[in-house]
């Protein structure tokens, strides 16, 4: 009979469901308005699936106050509690440029604080693995961003970019037909490269064309095949 009374007394605010004491879930410090864990907890999920959880309202239509995550903490699901914090951090930076670690098993939001300076180079909070901030991708050493997105899908791989990195240090220079590596080693900057196209190496620019205005152009009439295997 006791235990009757005391739920009597308890009735849940959304389905008047009578409610023991210890059932009695209040998720704001605003208001007085009690709720059991099936209201509470359906109430939380569908504002995170819809996108809403920035601000969870009192379940109670009349109500203006807002609920506390820790308050409904014990009540909600683990996955439900974690993307509702998410959702509140993420409204925390409106207005400031965001990044995500690009590693699927972290995934880990930050805010990109480059003080008008684009942020490449970047180590995750989380996971401390290195990333672009620019390109959303691991850490591309020897190749800046620019001939990164100029890199095809297949061809960004570990052995790519290490290739890139040794072409960078070197100095050589990379067909513009075919993008294969030259090494030039002696005469002129005349390059005639294997798939037959003609370059300076100087500037990259195709032979005798008007881009071209490097001095030594005809300082040497022989042509510098290409040495060196190349991506």
């Amino acid at each position: 009979m006791a235990d009757a009374a005391e739920k009597s007394q308890n009735p849940c605010s959304i389905c008047d469901e009578e409610m023991a004491a210890s059932e009695v879930l209040r998720g704001g410090s605003a208001c007085s308005h009690a709720f059991c864990p099936a209201c509470l907890t359906g109430h939380v999920r569908a504002k995170v699936e819809s996108g809403a959880a920035a601000t969870v309202r009192c379940l109670d239509a009349s109500c203006t106050g807002t609920l506390d995550p820790e308050l409904c903490r014990a009540a909600l699901p683990v996955d439900v509690f974690e993307r509702w914090c998410a959702a509140l951090c993420e409204t925390m930076f409106l207005g400031a440029r965001r990044t995500y670690c690009p590693f699927p098993d972290c995934s880990e939001m930050m805010v990109a604080d480059d003080d008008g300076e684009p942020v490449t180079q970047s180590e995750c909070q989380v996971c401390r693995r290195l990333f672009c901030a620019q390109c959303s991708v691991p850490w591309h050493a020897g190749a800046d961003c620019a001939a990164y997105e100029k890199l095809g899908r297949g061809d960004r791989s570990r052995e790519d970019l290490m290739l890139l990195e040794m072409a960078t240090e070197k100095k050589w220079r990379r067909c513009p037909k075919c993008d294969f590596f030259v090494d030039k080693r002696g005469g002129c900057l005349h390059i005639v490269c294997r798939c037959k196209f003609q370059f300076c190496y100087g500037c990259g620019n195709e032979w005798e064309s008007d881009s071209c205005t490097c001095d030594d152009r005809d300082d040497d009439d022989s042509d510098s095949e290409d040495e060196d295997d190349g991506a």
